[in-house]
């Protein structure tokens, strides 16, 4: 079962395919989205999208917008968006360090407001190209080693539970 995943920004379509998963940054977190998901709508915030075509992962920055999930389908309504691919790693990297000598030179609250939004969008281009795209076996192998940890986790809580009722008596 798939998702169909249509990404628009003011002046163009940046993507309308079909898609296995997607990770988005939203406002109060990121959020995975499968098939069969909840219905939800969401502010979505400036960072990356992991977007999973069958076995391959893809990112892409997104520069803040919203959201609307139902029905298999997401649509995301977005100020800008770039994929991963199409960022020039040297130009990202100039523009980060320009937007760092900005945000110090800044002067009063609104200067200092936006140096920190062309901040964070240039942090999140640079991000995006330096994000490590996992495939499925690699996915399956971090699972399994939270998995791991979650259980370990659980069961030192049980020894505690009992180690607590075995004092108490």
């Amino acid at each position: 079962m798939t998702l169909n995943l249509c990404i628009l920004a003011p002046n163009r379509i940046v993507w309308d395919l079909e898609v296995k998963e997607i990770i988005l940054s939203t406002n109060s977190g990121q959020i995975g989205v499968l098939p069969n998901h909840a219905p939800i709508a969401t502010a979505v915030d400036i960072g990356i999208l992991r977007i999973r075509l069958n076995d391959q992962w893809l990112t892409m920055a997104l520069m803040g917008g919203f959201a609307r999930i139902g029905n298999n389908e997401i649509t995301v309504l977005v100020n800008d968006a770039e994929k991963s691919s199409d960022i020039d790693p040297q130009e990202a990297q100039q523009t980060l360090e320009i937007a760092e000598a900005a945000l110090i030179k800044a002067e009063g609250k609104r200067q200092t407001i936006e140096a920190n939004l062309a901040l964070r969008r240039a942090r999140t281009r640079v991000e995006a190209i330096n994000a490590i795209v996992l495939t499925d076996s690699l996915m399956d192998l971090a699972m399994d080693k939270v998995l791991l940890l979650a259980k370990a986790s659980l069961n030192n809580s049980i020894v505690l539970i009992r180690f607590e009722n075995q004092r108490q008596k």
